[in-house]
């Protein structure tokens, strides 16, 4: 069983990463980020505290990522481990991810702070599928228009100048911390970011002793 932790700022591919490192190695992806937007999506009641948030132009509380990702956990479908992306976001959560998990690896994205601008400020999401695009490294065919449903491209709720400031501002004075303590007690493989997903896949692989990455071939 393995578990991994990925973390990194915003736009740094951390999303695009797991899923790639969990579908090649049968582990389960924990994306917090994904959680919180089928919660939306669906209307819950979490999905409301969640859009109450973005709306104010906040950031999720602590306390709702920590109830959020105990709740996914302990559905305990992850035979062969997982990959959790979006946590832990401070020392107090990093502190209690390893007294309640064996954590095999720490995947560090590291990205500067102009190339999160110009990744983030360049997404879109379809609002029919939910099919995410990149205006820079994955354009649709037709402008403004989803390839897989035909739905519109939007731009994320919260992927504007301010809410993406607000958020860095936040990652560094919180995530910052948690690398650092992460750093004292398990192994941290710190990649670089700015090279393309199969390059950064495979960086990844070399520095956690995997199988090398096999891209799949379009049929």
């Amino acid at each position: 069983m393995r578990k991994y932790v990925i973390m990194g700022v915003q736009g740094s591919g951390k999303g695009t990463q797991a899923a790639l490192l969990a579908g090649d190695l049968d582990l389960v992806h924990i994306s917090v980020g994904d959680i919180f937007r089928w919660h939306v999506k669906n209307h819950t009641k979490l999905g409301a505290q969640v859009r109450r948030a973005v709306a104010a132009g906040e950031l999720v509380g602590d306390e709702l990522v920590e109830q959020v990702v105990r709740d996914r956990l302990q559905q305990h479908d992850w035979n062969y481990g997982f990959v959790i992306d979006g946590f832990p976001r401070n020392r107090r959560q990093a502190e209690f991810f390893l007294e309640s998990y064996d954590i095999d690896g720490v995947i560090h994205l590291d990205l500067p702070d102009e190339e999160v601008w110009r990744r983030v400020l360049a997404r879109r999401l379809c609002s029919r599928c939910g099919m995410d695009y990149n205006l820079i490294a994955h354009r649709p065919e037709v402008e403004g228009r989803c390839d897989v449903c035909g739905g519109e491209l939007v731009t994320r709720e919260d992927d504007t100048p301010d809410a993406l400031a607000a958020r860095l501002r936040d990652y560094h004075d919180k995530t910052d911390p948690v690398l650092e303590l992460f750093r004292g007690k398990e192994y941290v493989a710190t990649i670089d970011a700015r090279a393309d997903k199969t390059a950064v896949q495979q960086a990844i692989r070399d520095r956690l002793g995997l199988p090398p990455y096999v891209p799949a071939q379009p049929s």
